[in-house]
Formats: C-alpha cells, structure tokens, sequence
C-alpha cells in the first residue's frame, strides 16, 4: 500500500479579539477577517499553506530544508476554542498541532484558559503566538522575522516585551506548563514556544511557521502518513447553498482517499445517516479560505489532509460537526450503523423546563450550549441544527418560567409559518450572528424584565418612608385635617398608614397634592400637602411632628433584598420604633 506525509492539521484557538483570523490573514494575504459578523470568526474555516509558501517566507530564517518531509499546513479558524471541541475524530482532537493566539496587553483571557485545559484534555501539543507586539511602548514592527526585528528595538521596548513574555510563561507554569520565548527553547517536546508576532504587520509570522513545521515533523513522522488507498474519513465543517450546485458540505478530509463516485456515509440531522454517491469534489486555491472562495477547482481525487467542498445528492440533512466516510458495499451497514451512533453520542442533554436554542451548526449549537452554561443557565428544554420553525415557537409556549420562554438562533432565520405565530403568543427572539453578542441580548431582555417585575411588585408593596410636619403649613385641622410636610427619606403614597415616633397609629393618608394637583405619590424632599379623615391637628399630631408609613411584618418579610441602602435605614429605624412600643 502506497504512503505519503500528509499536511498536519493546526488548530488556531484563543480569546475574542485576539487576533486569530488576522494572523491566518497575514499568511495568505486575504481579508478573511474583515468580512467576519462582528470582526469575530463564528464558523471553522480551512487553508491550506503549501510548503513552498512556508519556505518563501521562512527564508531569512532558515534555507537548508533538508530533512523536512511535511508537505504543507492546513489551518483551521475556529471560533474561540468552541469548535475544537467538537472537531474530533474517533476520540482525539483532529488537530495535531494548536497555536493559542494571546494578545501581549491584555494576556490570559476566559477562553485561552478554556483552550489550555481542552489541549491538556486531548495532549495536543501547542506553541503560544504573543501576538499585537506593536502595541508595545516604543516598538517598531516591520514585516520581518522577530529574532531579526528583535535587536533593532530600543532597550526599554526590549525589556517592556520580556516583562510581558514572563507574565506568560508564569501563567503557563500555573496551567502546568513549562514555557519560554521560541529562541531560548532547545527542546520543545518538554516545552512550550512563545512566539512574538504582529499580526497586523507581519513581524514574527516567519518564526511561528518555522516552530510550526519543526513541531509538525519531530511529533507526528509516523502519524503524518497516509495510505493513498485507504478509504476516506473526515468532518464535516459546514452545509452551504452553492448557485448551480444545490447544497454542499464543506469538509475537513484527515484520513485516506476521497473521490468523485465514492460512496460516502454522512451523519444526518436526521435518524438515520445519508448514504449517497460523491458527483464532484471541489477545492479551493492554495492560500484561499475555503468559506470565502469563489472560483473552486474541480478535481477527480484528494488525499489527506485537505479542505474539500463535496457535490452530492442529498445531503441537504448532512450534520456539521459530524463524519463523512468513504465506504464499500459490504461494509455499507456496519459503518452506518455506527456513525448513527456517534451522531446520538453528539446530541446535548436537555431538561423540560429549560430554554430553546437553535444553529447553523452543529458546532455553532454546542458554542451557544457551552456559553449559556458558562452565565449559569443550565437548562436547555432543545438544542437543534436548522432555522426557527413553527414546532419551536410551539415548543416554546409550554415552558412555565418566563425567562426560558424564549428561543435563542445563532446565524439562523424564522421560517416564514413561525413568524405569525411568535407574534400571537409574545413569545421573544432572539438572532444575531456572533455568539457572544446573542447571548448579552438575552442577558439584557432578562435584565430588563426582572427590573419591570421588581417595580412593579414594589409598587404593590408599602414601603418604608419618613415625613415632616411643616410649622405654619395646617390648612385645615380635622374632617379632614390638611397639612403641609416634607418627605425626609422614601416615598409616601395614597393610602399608606402612618404612625408617630412614639408608635401611636394616626390612620391613612387620603390624599397627596402638589402645588394644587393630585398626585398618587412624593418621594424624597419634595413638599407635599395631605389629607387624613380621622385625625385633628393640635391632638394627636402637632407641627414639627415626624411621621412614618407602618409597615407589618409580612410586608417586611417581603421587602428584604429589594430596597436601597437608604430604605433599608428607614426600615431599621421603623423596626426600632415599633419593637420599642411592644416593650412598652
């Protein structure tokens, strides 16, 4: 059986805004990144970087290339380190080699956590590439490799970036890693490189492809090969329209052959897996973006590893995230019957009274699942690829708490027979085309509601307030007496009961003007004129005299957690008031 080194497959991982795609940009000199929704990658993308290229580029660095067998790279773009976790192939991540892009100002983030931990999970070797060197204080970024650009930066640039190197490599030792700047290393098989790089610019790209390809063909020699005739295994990255085409299915290929009239399995949203017959593999360019590319090469065969868009019948149900496997006749049954397997193994857990949510993808839903989880909204009643329908919003109606009646889509539309009924039943959506923003929609709404909630319980509630009785202000001493006061703290409203300082109950307020009007309630400061029925001025209150709303001990029981700082004094200061009458 023929062999050959296949491309190894570099995962690019790390936090929002840290410059992932931009690096990738640099390399084949496109602008991938300005088109993304947000300036943020919300799918995984594929480019492949041939050898030639790499060598072109590492050519101030190194020239004898002897020894190096390793055809190429092949990067994927994930979104964050979401993606990575659901590109797997048979239990091992399907990178062999991960770059974790920092951003030198801001350093270690949420996510570039959440990447280490997932690549000591899988034990996949990384290299970390500082990247944004330019924001340094007096650094000078050229398009150079950084071990050259290095030596013509002032001393205190110099000294600045090391200080920034060694608050990362202190991070990695936290995380259980053992790192140090690329040069300094001499086995990276114990350690992890940093790599200084400006993305934007260009500086140290030729030094993180250099560590790249030296990691690439010291740990996976026996790995890389291929058998030219064993069957094709792949993932599925996405499922896309093509005009002339129908749908596709763009795919990572990390195993075998694939050919135009194989018989490939493809996991399916569906039960059962589709089996259907390969009508024409199309490539993109070397250095293009598989998600971006316009003029696809038709080609009879690809050999691992490769991006690949495949032409088929039927796959308009093909499952992203899921295998694309190339099979025979006699072992057709078998293979699909595992690959329906793996594709329940890939469904999320769900609970009756959690929310909905809805993806492109299926990686994109496992993103959203694992976010939502990360603000600690744990129940999720559904989790599906595919656009809102009308058995969502159906679906929806059943779910008791109100701040889960709610349908969250990533990158998905409403389909025209739902939008009428989401109006008939106010049951909320929400889509957007980056993750994060999606989500602090969500979290604002629920903000938002329980705020109208809160005020509008409080405004049922009685709560704890404090007046004056003006001197010279009783306009009339009983039936009803009117007087003037002014609202020390709180507020007073129609209705409230108010008690003496001493205890003594004195009865309702009747009514509350201002400046002649009517009005339901004063807050604090404000001089108001009321009225009470069963009082008289000059026997049970008198002028200076300071009042405050009765509150009972169910009502405070109820207030607790809702009231301010201030409220809280006055609810003190009652308690003490009438914790004082009981003694006497």
């Amino acid at each position: 059986m023929e062999e050959q080194k296949r491309t190894p497959i570099l995962s690019v991982l790390g936090h929002i805004d840290h410059g992932k795609t931009t690096l990738l940009d640099n390399i084949r000199s496109t602008a991938i990144a300005a088109k993304e929704a947000g300036r943020v990658t919300q799918h995984i993308g594929a480019t492949e970087s041939p050898i030639e290229t790499i060598k072109k580029i590492c050519e101030p660095l190194k020239r004898d290339w002897t020894g190096i067998e390793v055809p190429g790279l092949l990067f994927i773009d994930t979104p964050g380190h979401h993606a990575f976790t659901s590109l797997r192939k048979r239990g091992s991540a399907l990178a062999d080699v991960a770059v974790v892009v920092v951003d030198v100002m801001e350093g270690f983030q949420p996510q570039t956590y959440e990447s280490l931990n997932i690549l000591r999970l899988l034990k996949t070797p990384f290299v970390v590439a500082l990247n944004k060197i330019d924001r340094i204080k007096g650094w000078n970024s050229k398009q150079k490799p950084f071990c050259i650009n290095y030596k013509d930066q002032p001393e205190y640039a110099r000294k600045a970036l090391d200080a920034r190197i060694y608050e990362i490599v202190g991070d990695l030792y936290d995380k259980g890693f053992s790192a140090d700047r690329y040069d300094r290393i001499k086995d990276f098989a114990r350690n992890v490189g940093i790599v200084p790089v400006c993305a934007k610019t260009g500086e140290g790209i030729a030094d993180l492809l250099l560590v790249l390809i030296g990691l690439s063909q010291k740990f996976f020699e026996r790995t890389l090969c291929v058998h030219l005739e064993k069957a094709g295994v792949g993932t599925i990255l996405e499922k896309k329209e093509e005009r002339g085409l129908g749908t596709t299915i763009d795919v990572i290929l990390y195993d075998g052959t694939l050919s135009v009239g194989d018989t490939i399995v493809v996991g399916s949203i569906e039960e059962e897996p589709i089996v259907t017959k390969v009508k024409a593999l199309l490539k993109p360019r070397a250095l293009q973006e598989i998600r971006a590319e316009q003029r696809f090469e038709r080609v009879k065969t690809v050999n691992a590893a490769y991006g690949v868009k495949i032409v088929a019948p039927g796959v308009e149900n093909a499952l992203p995230g899921s295998q694309v496997r190339v099979v025979e006749e006699d072992v057709l049954e078998s293979v699909a019957k595992e690959m329906k397997g793996e594709v329940e193994e890939m469904k999320m857990e769900t609970s009756p009274k959690g929310i909905i949510i809805k993806a492109d993808t299926m990686g994109s839903l496992e993103a959203l699942a694992l976010e939502l989880r990360g603000e600690g909204i744990e129940k999720i009643k559904k989790a599906e690829v595919g656009s809102i329908s009308k058995r969502d919003i159906t679906d929806a109606v059943t779910i008791k708490d109100s701040y889960l009646r709610v349908i969250l889509g990533f990158n998905v539309d409403i389909l025209p027979d739902a939008k009428e009924i989401v109006l008939e039943n106010g049951i909320p959506v929400f889509i957007s085309d980056v993750i994060y923003r999606l989500i602090e929609d969500y979290e604002n709404w629920v903000k938002e509601e329980k705020e109208k909630e809160k005020r509008a319980f409080m405004e049922k509630l009685t709560t704890p307030a404090k007046i004056k009785i003006l001197p010279g202000c009783v306009f009339r001493q009983s039936k009803p007496a009117i007087f003037g006061v002014e609202v020390l703290g709180g507020k007073i409203k129609t209705g409230v009961k108010l008690i003496k300082a001493d205890g003594t109950r004195i009865g309702a307020i009747n009514e509350i003007q201002d400046k002649g009007e009517s009005i339901k309630k004063a807050v604090e400061e404000m001089q108001v004129a009321i009225s009470m029925k069963k009082l008289t001025v000059g026997r049970q209150i008198k002028e200076k005299d300071v009042l405050y709303v009765d509150i009972t001990e169910e009502e405070m029981k109820m207030l607790s957690g809702l009231l301010s700082a201030d409220e809280e004094e006055l609810l003190e200061e009652l308690m003490r008031i009438k914790r004082g009458k009981n003694l006497r």
